[in-house]
């Protein structure tokens, strides 16, 4: 076989991209190496890696800055707001400069767990919005039980191409359409695999694919087979697949389209970063 064959059967190989993990968690230190090199082996091209408070954040950023295939984003996610301070925030703009970091996030409110106060949840949501606004970058954002008080805020915000996307969404067709409308993108994860996962089904087939994206959230929500063990970049294939069966379209049409998406939401570089093997450092 020539190597320009080659070349092009692992062109069209990569074309997956896992737009939300979190391998800077304990769950992949003992083996983070291999968890990579199944990924790229399942055919992931990029993952992004995202920061949760300070510390996940700078993790994710050291993994974006000695991984091709791995970028990152910053932020403070819900459940760590009662402890985020305005000098973890100002810290955390200034990783947001570095040219790893593609998104601010994960952000939002959750209303489901609590961990933290609501008031500080709406002022720590509030900050970060604004900092990503800032500094031009899209957001990652994180809403459970709290769309109502999330879209208004996200609708105050104005409307544009690359705003960000509902991460791990957990709405209705109609809540989709509407946080569309404002330019965010909407991203399936693993649930969609679930037998009664049914909204997230009906969401995942009817949206428009040009505005879709897939992840893992890893090391939570392995899709079937192997729900209940650790997720892990890989097994995003397992929910495009699920897409495309419900879409009753062909897999390398979703794989192709999501990544496309993620690419153009993340402005990440085509073909994953990287021509070799996964583990391969900057």
């Amino acid at each position: 076989m020539s190597g320009e064959s080659t070349m092009q059967i692992e062109r069209e190989k990569d074309m997956l991209i896992d737009s939300h993990a979190h391998l800077d968690m304990e769950d992949f230190e003992k083996d983070r190496e291999d968890v990579l090199r199944r990924a790229v082996e399942g055919g992931v091209e990029h993952i992004v890696t995202i920061g949760i408070d300070l510390k996940s954040s700078l993790h994710a950023l050291h993994l974006a800055r000695t991984h091709a295939r791995i970028s990152s984003s910053v932020g403070c996610h819900p459940h760590h707001a009662d402890d985020c301070v305005a000098p973890d925030l100002e810290r955390l703009a200034v990783l947001a400069s570095e040219p790893e970091v593609v998104a601010w996030g994960e952000i939002g409110l959750d209303q489901y767990r609590r961990y933290s106060s609501a008031d500080a949840q709406l002022r720590v949501f509030r900050d970060q919005l604004r900092l990503a606004d800032d500094l031009h970058l899209p957001v990652i954002i994180h809403i459970r039980e709290a769309h109502d008080v999330a879209y208004p805020l996200l609708k105050a915000m104005g409307k544009g191409e690359r705003k960000g996307v509902i991460h791990c969404f957990s709405g209705d067709m109609n809540l989709a359409v509407a946080y569309m409308a404002l330019g965010y993108f909407i991203s399936v994860p693993g649930t969609v695999t679930y037998k009664n996962a049914l909204q997230i089904k009906e969401v995942a087939a009817s949206i428009p694919l040009n505005r879709m994206l897939i992840e893992t959230d890893s090391p939570y929500l392995a899709p079937v087979p192997r729900r209940g063990k650790r997720n892990e970049p890989a097994y995003v294939k397992d929910t495009a697949m699920e897409i495309a069966r419900l879409r009753k379209t062909p897999f390398e049409d979703v794989a192709r389209q999501t990544t496309e998406n993620a690419r153009v939401l993340f402005r990440l570089p085509a073909g994953g970063g990287i021509s070799e093997g996964a583990g391969t450092t900057r």
